[in-house]
Parts: structure tokens; sequence; C-alpha cells
């Protein structure tokens, strides 16, 4: 296993901070708004919710009859 040390860590995790500035900073201004909405869907993408949002969400649609029966859970999909 390599050697983990922070400060290489934290080093390119700034270098990689400072590229994705640099290539918004080569964005055109009318396409900002379409760039923002893309990292902010990616965010939310890569990131968990709480266990606590996850539970109200979960409950949210139960309670709202927002479910899919289990019978239907692999429709469509191809399994052998």
């Amino acid at each position: 296993m390599p050697n983990y040390h922070p400060d290489t860590h934290n080093s390119h995790n700034i270098e990689i901070r400072e590229k994705v500035i640099a290539e918004v900073e080569q964005t055109p201004e009318e396409y900002l708004p379409n760039l923002l909405e893309m990292i902010r869907l990616f965010r939310e993408s890569v990131t968990l919710k709480s266990a606590e949002e996850s539970f109200r969400q979960g409950w949210y649609e139960a309670i709202t009859d927002n479910t899919i029966p289990v019978s239907q859970l692999w429709d469509g999909i191809d399994a052998e």
C-alpha cells in the first residue's frame, strides 16, 4: 500500500480545484447558468443524502403511495 501523505493529497486537490476554476473562467458568460446547473446536478448525484433525509423521503413516498410493487422492480431487466 502506498504511503499516504496529507500534504500531497491536499496539494493534489488544490491543483484539481485550480484546473476546474480555470475551465470555468474560460466558459463564455452566456453558458455559465447552464454550467452551474450541471455542476449542481453532478454534485447532487455523487453525494449521499443523510440517513435522516433518505428516511424522510422514503417515508413521504410510502405515505403518499408513491411506491413500486416488489413484483415490478425487475420488469424490463434482462437478468439470467
